[in-house]
């Protein structure tokens, strides 16, 4: 019995597109024991982020709905993979603002989010339509970046050319590095 958590958080607007197929996949490869939860970004509503650190005490309050729910299943999981498409060389809007929102957890009185997130794992899942690779860079600093501020463990980027809807699934290449994109010793 394995006692790792991967959490799925899927950020395209575009349900079982070329991202989400690819990171389904990926996923099918992982042991039966490990426990898998997937959460659609564009089904929990965040409101704009608000920077409020500077403001009286700088402490944001105790997160509610959608909010919350996000927190304790990023706090929950060992594993984090950011299932997002590549926009505009970056995450999506969908997939920044949930990571804007670690800023506030950051100082939510008794949460802890930075010690707690240390030593988890970070993995993204990508579609892009770039030919040049250096394109896609942002994308992954970005993540990577983000996953080493909190001390996590930074595992990489699982990225695959696809435009149209369906493309991914008939890259064989792309396949391939799915199916061992999660393994433990990779």
């Amino acid at each position: 019995m394995t006692d790792r958590s991967f959490l799925f958080l899927l950020a395209s607007t575009r349900h079982g597109g070329n991202t989400e197929a690819l990171a389904r996949h990926a996923a099918s490869r992982l042991p039966s024991d490990v426990e898998q939860r997937w959460l659609r970004l564009d089904e929990l509503p965040l409101p704009l982020f608000r920077d409020v650190r500077h403001e009286g005490a700088g402490a944001y309050p105790v997160p509610t709905g959608a909010e919350r729910l996000l927190l304790d299943a990023t706090l929950d999981a060992t594993d984090l993979v950011i299932a997002s498409p590549v926009y505009w060389y970056s995450v999506s809007a969908a997939a920044k603002l949930y990571l804007d929102y670690w800023a506030g957890w950051l100082r939510v009185p008794g949460v802890n989010f930075k010690a707690r997130m240390r030593g988890k794992s970070m993995w993204a899942v990508g579609a892009h339509t770039s030919a040049d690779a250096a394109s896609i860079e942002p994308f992954r600093g970005t993540l990577r970046l983000s996953a080493e501020y909190l001390g996590m463990r930074w595992r990489g980027a699982l990225l695959a050319y696809a435009n149209r809807p369906g493309q991914v699934l008939a890259d064989e290449d792309a396949l391939r590095r799915a199916a061992e994109f999660f393994l433990p010793d990779r």
